[in-house]
């Protein structure tokens, strides 16, 4: 999680932008999410040619001709040319790159520079850097990352409240884990944000299949084109989305807004991969949800009606893992369990990984739940587990700690045969479809998850009574000893 040091950086880095005028946070956060892009740029395209000279390939730097549009030229110029150059030069640049066709483009059409004097820009130049060194000087620096765009997405009066702000990396990369993705694979994330499970399953996939991917040009054609799909209603995340993406070397994702519930999203079939954490507090009218989706469970619930949403758009075979609130497990209407016999009777549902309620902290306080699942599958046995720890505390500061169940998670889930022989009093275990069944489709891992009790014994009352007579003679004779000393 994010350090006090960073933090303090981040305040003060904010201060400038507020005492130079600009006290909208939205535009707070846009402006510094587009000023460190245009910084990470500098450091991408040098990694991009490095990585092309290493595989033998041809590469054609996004700066050929313009080097002065480098942030490491143009920050040691004086405040006025810099200035000038960010409005009138590198501002339009990165609105064209990729081309005015591109994804990113689309979404940066009407982008606005709006720091409003040389010498704010200055400071904040300088601020960056400061704050960029520090990162570099930490083990986890990509961590680090997007714990800033959480951190400042807390400033916004709306955070926790329309789900703006980002699953924790470390859940983001266990789901990803789970779901064993390959270099052929389509993967969506219907409520995108600011596309922190497409950056990890990019991530994930450039450190297992580096080779298969990066070394055959269809391959890393699909990487940077077509393997990737976001969507999100909110302009800016879908902005801060499309840089996370090219920053972190796919040049082209599909990030796009749409409403996913509604008749306008027509995916069907499409993905084999989807992952999410959808917003799970809204509740929508009936006749702007997809009329699909509300045959399946008919509901206002978006958390219910997203899961119908998975299904449609997977190809059969397609997997999805994503969190859903714990009342998607047990809810009693019968639009909660219209989805969860959905699934697993007429698909494969593989497991329910329970989360502890802190997990969301300081953002939400909500108990939730990893569901995964395959489209068309049988359901035979379903995998539980109990996740005690995730790495850090469950707090408001959430201090990270030296125990995690997440690595112990995706070994075991990996290796569910050897689960057969656990018994329903550990942390994981196999249910059968019949006693799902039989339980109304409850998935809450408590309905099957036994305690250990250990038989006590303890002394007859009357011998109690008796230490409790002794103790009280004891106690009398004291007294009596203490009031001779007393009158002396």
């Amino acid at each position: 999680m994010i350090t006090g040091e960073l933090k303090n950086k981040v305040d003060k880095l904010w201060e400038m932008f507020w005492t130079g005028g600009l006290t909208n946070p939205l535009d707070v956060i846009e402006q510094i999410t587009y000023l460190m892009f245009i910084r990470d740029l500098d450091k991408t395209d040098e990694t991009r040619q490095k990585e092309s000279s290493w595989i033998g390939q041809p590469y054609i730097s996004i700066f050929a001709g313009k080097q002065h549009l480098k942030w490491s030229v143009f920050r040691d110029k004086p405040a006025e040319i810099m200035y000038q150059t960010m409005q009138s030069e590198v501002f339009p640049f990165i609105k064209e790159l990729n081309g005015n066709s591109g994804t990113y483009a689309k979404y940066m059409s009407d982008a606005i520079f709006k720091v409003p004097t040389p010498q704010l820009l200055g400071k904040i130049v300088d601020s960056l850097d400061d704050m960029y060194t520090y990162i570099d000087q930490l083990p986890d620096k990509k961590d680090a990352r997007g714990d800033l765009y959480e951190y400042m997405l807390s400033k916004l009066s709306t955070a926790g409240t329309n789900g703006q702000f980002r699953t924790p990396r470390h859940i983001i990369r266990m789901m990803v884990e789970l779901l064993d993705l390959q270099p052929d694979d389509v993967i969506c994330d219907p409520a995108c944000g600011t596309s922190g499970f497409l950056v990890a399953a990019g991530e994930y996939l450039k450190e297992h299949y580096l080779k298969e991917i990066f070394y055959d040009k269809d391959a890393k054609a699909h990487y940077d084109s077509d393997m990737f799909t976001g969507y999100d209603m909110d302009r800016t995340m879908l902005r801060i989305g499309a840089m996370n993406m090219m920053t972190h070397g796919i040049a082209n994702p599909q990030i796009v807004y749409k409403d996913s519930l509604s008749d306008q999203n027509e995916d069907e079939g499409q993905y084999t991969k989807v992952m999410a954490n959808p917003p799970f507090k809204g509740s929508l009218d009936y006749d702007i949800v997809a009329p699909d989706l509300l045959k399946v469970t008919k509901t206002k619930k978006t958390e219910l009606l997203f899961l119908a949403l998975f299904l449609r758009m997977l190809r059969n075979g397609g997997r999805c893992a994503s969190i859903v609130p714990d009342g998607v497990l047990f809810g009693s209407s019968k639009a909660h369990k219209d989805i969860r016999k959905e699934i697993v009777e007429n698909h494969m549902l593989e497991a329910v990984i329970s989360m502890p309620s802190g997990v969301f902290k300081p953002y939400a306080g909500v108990s939730t739940a990893v569901m995964v699942f395959t489209k068309a599958g049988d359901t035979d046995k379903v995998w539980f587990y109990d996740m005690q720890s995730d790495g850090y505390s469950l707090d408001d500061k959430r201090t990270q700690l030296d125990n995690s169940d997440i690595p112990d998670i995706v070994t075991r889930f990996h290796d569910l045969d050897a689960e057969e022989s656990r018994e329903r009093t550990e942390q994981s275990f196999l249910v059968p479809k019949d006693e799902i069944v039989g339980n109304d489709y409850d998935l809450s891992i408590n309905k099957y998850k036994k305690s250990n009790y250990v038989e006590e014994e303890y002394p007859h009352p009357l011998e109690i009574m008796a230490e409790i007579n002794e103790l009280e003679t004891e106690i009398a004779a004291g007294l009596k000893e203490l009031e001779a000393v007393l009158r002396g």
